[in-house]
């Protein structure tokens, strides 16, 4: 599960960070399976040594999963996420960037998603902007076997122009939101994620 990469020394950090990034995907694209909410509330939360990255935000994602039950989750998210027509709160990044959604920010999302020799499931009806689909593109760019395209530079590359103008705005709507108790323990701790990754992006420039 998820404990490993955030407060275990036994992974190393690229396959961290990958494991981080398919969690956020799992759980921004659906409620939680019954497995993986039961791996939720028995995770770590002490870190191995005090003031570990991410320590406080995860600590209080796993007490947010063990203090809810898995029905309580799913309603959760399909009153911020789901329903007919417009939601509560919007996953997508044309929204936050343009005010609109499949605008130009998609269509240049799709370029550059192309470019990486990806392509969307057809199985998967949302678009390409989507918070999780994002999520699994970096996820394949930390974790994918071809160099050439799974490479720090991509990386920060599709981070800077897909991921880091508007996660932020996303995290920020579902912490506010008044019936948001599961996901804005989990927004908090993608925003502290999302930082984290920022800093060490900087750091490469």
């Amino acid at each position: 599960m998820m404990q490993a990469p955030i407060l275990t020394p036994t992974l190393d950090e690229e396959t961290a960070r990958a494991e981080v990034y398919g969690l956020l995907a799992a759980l921004y694209y659906a409620a939680p399976s019954v497995g993986l909410h039961e791996n939720l509330k028995v995770a770590v939360t002490e870190a191995p040594a005090p003031g570990a990255l991410l320590e406080t935000s995860w600590a209080e994602l796993v007490a947010a999963a063990r203090g809810l039950d898995l029905a309580d989750v799913g309603r959760e998210y399909d009153a911020l996420f789901g329903g007919v027509g417009k939601p509560e709160v919007y996953l997508f990044g044309s929204h936050y960037l343009s005010g609109f959604l499949n605008e130009k920010p998609l269509a240049a999302l799709r370029t550059d998603i192309a470019a990486l020799g990806l392509a969307r499931d057809e199985a998967m009806p949302e678009t390409e902007d989507h918070v999780a689909y994002l999520c699994e593109v970096m996820r394949y760019l930390i974790a994918g076997d071809d160099v050439a395209i799974a490479n720090l530079t991509r990386q920060r590359e599709f981070f800077a122009r897909h991921v880091q103008p508007w996660l932020p705005l996303m995290c920020e709507a579902v912490m506010q939101h008044p019936k948001a108790r599961f996901y804005r323990a989990l927004a908090a701790f993608t925003q502290a994620f999302m930082s984290v990754e920022a800093q060490g992006f900087d750091m490469l420039a």
